[in-house]
């Protein structure tokens, strides 16, 4: 067989959930052409799910080092370094990323961009949208508009929601409650799944919040058709540059009116797409140059909330590891959001409070063996929560007395998660969309004495909020009143579909997508 025919064979077993299968095939490839980038792009995917991320690294590696000019290439070196918490390239790595990126024409669709790579490092708004649209051009190179739909008044909007994610996803946590209170006797939800029917509890709420569309197995162009064939008045993409995304096919135009929300967390990059909704905190105005879509804000927070996800019983602290008697700093971010400043500020924060247990989330053995060489002498203080599922997790995080956030790129969920809890969060905000999302739910939260401005502040706020277990006890009482700025979805339903209605009123009067402040 050819390399390309092993290649093919491989990504299909990799799919098919059989990468150990795939490797041995793309062995075979590289033998027969040991430079051929494309193959050893497909080992790094292959490693990458068996969660092999060092040796993914090393795969993406060789590629980077042939086509130094690849923002393809770059990204997926980066990303699954940071996934392995190896820093020890990082700087060159993160500089020849950003120097790929700047020497791309602005027009070019020759490769995809992988904004997500950016997400987790330290980035510009200006980047961020020039590999966000060159991402985007890639995946809808070969998409062609459908033919223009006049928009026309109805009774009822229609509006569709597209996602991989409507089973027991982070997403779909959030969403929930608000496609449960929309106001049906305005507004015909539909919801397009490419995803998977998991048989979960968050699957059977979703499957009642509106119809349930299943378009798995159609391509782009069908999916397309498919919405179309619907008339669905407002479109909104829940993904973005995020895995599994389907995104493109909306530069076949299938709406009106299409939306970029909540699955990434920053501009699509995509002409196709007229507005992303956020809100003053995550998309000011100011930005509005940054963003390809117009900036469309909600008057609060723009990730919903599920007022029915409350946290089980709690385990004990001995069971996860943890010392009864500690202070234990919840990190719940996966480690690619870990940086070396940020990590060097967390270990600041361990030598200020020597009663202290750093509680990360599990990346692997792999990340998790570089965390306790980074954290040298302090290393018997960190303790890892290994993976487990949604509800479970969000018990367990009852035993930590105060999260730290990470930066530049926050936790989104995580955030919510930690407050839905009764932990309080303590984050740094920064410039662009991924670096501001913890400040905005902590701001509807009412807990904007937890928002920090810079490194320094940052940990002086931790080592504060450490040393005072009364300070600690009063942030939980405010979070575990449930302050209505972030739990009250009957609002935040209004809210949105008031937002719908200006975008779709613009449309009817023949008028172009504009920003549509708060």
């Amino acid at each position: 067989m050819t390399p390309a025919t092993l290649r093919a064979e491989a990504e299909a077993l990799r799919h098919a959930g059989r990468a150990v299968e795939a490797i041995d095939l793309l062995m075979q490839a590289l033998a027969l052409a040991p430079t051929d980038t494309a193959t050893y792009l497909q080992l790094g995917f292959a490693l990458q799910a068996l969660g092999l991320h060092a040796q993914a690294a090393e795969a993406f590696r060789t590629p980077a080092l042939l086509e130094p000019g690849s923002v393809m290439a770059q990204g997926y070196l980066v990303h699954a370094t940071q996934k392995a918490a190896d820093w020890s390239q990082l700087d060159a790595d993160l500089a020849a990323l950003r120097a790929a990126l700047a020497a791309k024409p602005d027009t070019a669709d020759d490769e995809f961009g992988m904004p997500f790579a950016l997400v987790g490092l330290p980035h510009t708004r200006t980047e961020l949208l020039k590999s966000a649209a060159l991402a985007s051009r890639h995946l809808a190179r070969d998409l062609q508009p459908l033919p223009a739909r006049m928009p026309t008044r109805r009774e009822r909007l229609r509006v569709g929601y597209l996602s991989a994610d409507f089973h027991a996803h982070a997403t779909t946590a959030l969403i929930v409650d608000l496609l449960e209170s929309h106001d049906r006797q305005r507004f015909d939800i539909r919801l397009y799944s490419h995803g998977p029917d998991d048989g979960s509890a968050l699957r059977q709420r979703i499957a009642a919040s509106g119809a349930l569309v299943e378009v798995g197995g159609l391509d782009l162009a069908a999916l397309a058709r498919r919405i179309r064939a619907d008339e669905i008045d407002i479109l909104v993409d829940l993904k973005g540059h995020t895995a599994g995304s389907r995104m493109a096919a909306l530069a076949c135009r299938p709406a009106p009116v299409q939306v970029s929300w909540l699955g990434f967390p920053g501009t699509s990059g995509a002409g196709f797409i007229d507005y992303v909704i956020g809100d003053p905190v995550v998309t000011p105005l100011a930005h509005a140059a940054d963003y390809r879509e117009c900036i469309a804000q909600l008057p609060h927070c723009y990730q919903p909330q599920d007022r029915r996800r409350t946290p089980g019983p709690a385990p004990t602290r001995a069971a996860l590891g943890l010392r009864d008697d500690a202070l234990v700093l919840l990190a719940a971010n996966a480690p690619y959001k870990i940086t070396p400043p940020l990590w060097a500020a967390w270990m600041d924060v361990l030598r200020g409070l020597p009663e202290a247990q750093l509680w990360q989330l599990s990346g692997g053995e792999q990340a998790d063996a570089c965390l306790r060489a980074a954290a040298g002498d302090l290393a018997s203080r960190l303790v890892f929560a290994p993976p487990v599922g949604m509800d479970e997790h969000l018990a367990r995080l009852q035993v930590a007395d105060l999260a730290l956030d990470s930066w530049p790129c926050n936790g989104h969920t995580t955030t919510s998660d930690a407050l839905a809890a009764g932990v309080p969060v303590v984050t740094l905000m920064n410039d662009s969309f991924p670096g501001r999302v913890a400040a905005s739910i902590l701001a509807a939260a009412g807990l904007e004495d937890c928002i920090t401005q810079n490194a320094a502040d940052y940990v002086q706020r931790i080592d504060a909020l450490g040393r005072d277990a009364a300070a600690r006890q009063a942030l939980q009482e405010r979070i575990r009143s449930r302050p209505s700025g972030l739990y009250d979805t009957t609002r935040f339903a209004r809210d949105l579909e008031a937002l719908y209605e200006r975008m779709w009123a613009r449309t009817l009067a023949g008028l172009p997508p504009q920003a549509l402040p708060a």
